[in-house]
């Protein structure tokens, strides 16, 4: 059966390829721009790729058309594809009728720490010899593929609240059916397609609803918005993360160091070992509290799931350290809302102590350019001692107010090579450099590095 897939560059769409290919199908599949890594991952698998959205990539006819998320009406292969009733699906959709249907799945969702949480969670099954299936929105270090069909019956996948397709407008996530469910955090964001809240909630919900009695659903005992959400209705067991006052009740971490590389955790008042990895930050003890608990309901004992992540590996772009010249370091880091950037920060100030923090912010996603948490931004790099934000093209505000409502020195570019050049003059040595945005930020991260070892 011959599958072809529109948008196959992405992350989700190439791992699905991936998959696809494992499984034994014939798959094919172009994009806007083939481009790597996705593209020399998927041309290694032998997978037929072509550039452009051209029908005449359709010339041989596919079986089964896979529509990526990105792809709208208007765009020339839909219409064609329509034209011509041609059979099609979206991705969550193939995936859950091909591959999840008969399996465990431990679906990680929320608005901040799905990919990280995915990777731990997918690396601790792995250590205690499981041989996990796995599709992560991002490129877990401990593997050295982001998608995989596993032998196990286990099956972990990051669970995005985005929509599905040009004509599935349900959250993807609704298609995967866990038995596992970890809801990391809930807050406002994808203002491109959720009005409010309360419409993301209404996903989640929708997503709650599917998981079985027999199942397990994992937050944190303090987010409102998930407590909101799973009193509309829940039918499965729950398990908290809780703050030290309710330990009894749920899974709790006790920071041994405060930049929280090392931490000891109890479930129930009980200890269940020590944590020590090369992770920092509140945030990344939090990912790892769930991923825990996500695979202790797997089967695997605790104490087998602490030490595995005592040599797990960051996903990259998640608060990767890029290089560090001259006593500099520049991390890059996957910030896409304000949240992430104050628990970002919060992680580095821990770790750095007194040492200067710089902020280089790239306002990129969706919610972040249509400027709907502009008011909150400049709250949220509060950790840093300086800040540098990019008025990039796309941007529909103006982040010169950033200027006036930082309390530290800000400073406003639009173009990256003076921005660059602005940067590494104001740097000295002992300083962290954290680049902060959900692209390739133009290459920031290669040229700050290039000039501070000129210096």
């Amino acid at each position: 059966m011959h599958l072809h897939i529109l948008g196959i560059c992405g992350t989700f769409m190439g791992g699905i390829a991936a998959i696809a290919k494992q499984m034994g199908f014939r798959v094919s599949g172009c994009d806007a721009n083939v481009y790597p890594p996705m593209s020399t991952q998927l041309e290694q698998l032998g997978i037929e790729l072509k550039s452009g959205y051209l029908i005449e990539h359709l010339a041989d006819e596919p079986d089964l058309v896979i529509v990526g998320n990105a792809m709208t009406r208007g765009n020339a292969m839909v219409e064609y594809i329509l034209d011509r009733k041609i059979s099609y699906t979206s991705g969550p959709q193939w995936l859950l009728e091909h591959v999840l249907k008969d399996r465990w799945v431990l679906a990680v969702s929320g608005t901040h720490g799905k990919t990280t949480t995915s990777s731990m969670l997918t690396w601790i099954l792995q250590y205690a010899g499981m041989a996990p299936g796995f599709l992560i929105g991002g490129v877990p270090q401990n593997f050295d593929c982001s998608a995989r069909l596993g032998n196990a019956p286990f099956f972990v996948i990051e669970a995005d609240e985005y929509d599905t397709a040009f004509f599935d407008k349900r959250s993807k996530f609704v298609h995967y059916r866990p038995n596992t469910l970890v809801i990391n955090n809930m807050e406002f964001d994808h203002a491109d397609i959720f009005h409010d809240i309360s419409d993301i909630q209404r996903q989640f919900h929708h997503l709650i609803r599917m998981v079985p009695s027999n199942g397990l659903i994992l937050s944190p005992k303090n987010d409102l918005a998930t407590t909101e959400t799973l009193a509309m209705g829940c039918w499965t067991p729950t398990e908290y993360s809780v703050a030290k006052a309710d330990n009894l009740l749920g899974w709790y971490a006790e920071k041994c160091l405060a930049d929280g590389s090392e931490f000891i955790v109890s479930f129930e008042g009980v200890i269940q070992g020590r944590v020590n990895w090369a992770l920092i930050g509140d945030f990344n003890i939090d990912n790892g509290l769930m991923a825990i608990a996500a695979a202790r309901h797997a089967g695997v004992p605790s104490a087998v799931a602490i030490e595995a992540l005592a040599s797990f590996i960051n996903t990259k772009r998640r608060l990767e350290l890029k290089g560090e010249v001259n006593q500099v370091r520049v991390f890059d880091d996957f910030a896409h809302h304000p949240t992430a950037i104050v628990k970002t920060l919060a992680g580095v100030r821990a770790n750095v102590g007194n040492r200067r923090v710089i902020a280089i912010l790239e306002p990129r996603s969706n919610t972040m350019k249509s400027g709907v948490h502009k008011d909150t931004l400049a709250k949220s790099l509060s950790d840093a001692d300086m800040v540098f934000v990019y008025q990039g093209e796309q941007v529909k505000w103006s982040v010169e107010a950033l200027i006036a409502d930082c309390t530290q020195p800000c400073f406003v570019g639009q173009d990256i090579a003076p921005m660059v050049a602005d940067i590494v003059a104001k740097t000295q040595a002992g300083d962290t450099l954290v680049v902060m945005s959900n692209g390739d930020f133009g290459g920031i991260h290669e040229k700050l590095l290039s000039a501070l070892a000129e210096l």
